[in-house]
């Protein structure tokens, strides 16, 4: 499944990298994009887990931005 989240106070690029690298590394996750410039974040995860997959996404943006919301 593959889907696109708007991100509010997203700060820096740099941050946006590190949070795109995670977000790639975590199992089931397929693929996956942080544009900085229009703050959308596109996911593409195994659909029988996608929700525990956001999950572990929002946990891992907070980590890295702690004032990063992503808008699901």
């Amino acid at each position: 499944m593959k889907k696109r989240y708007k991100l509010e106070d997203l700060c820096c690029a740099n941050c946006a990298a590190k949070m795109e690298d995670g977000i790639r590394a975590l199992p089931g996750v397929k693929d996956a994009s942080i544009n900085f410039m229009t703050q959308k974040l596109t996911i593409d995860a195994d659909d029988a887990r996608f929700d525990e997959i956001m999950g572990e996404v929002v946990a891992l943006c907070k980590k890295i931005e702690p004032d990063c919301v992503i808008c699901i």
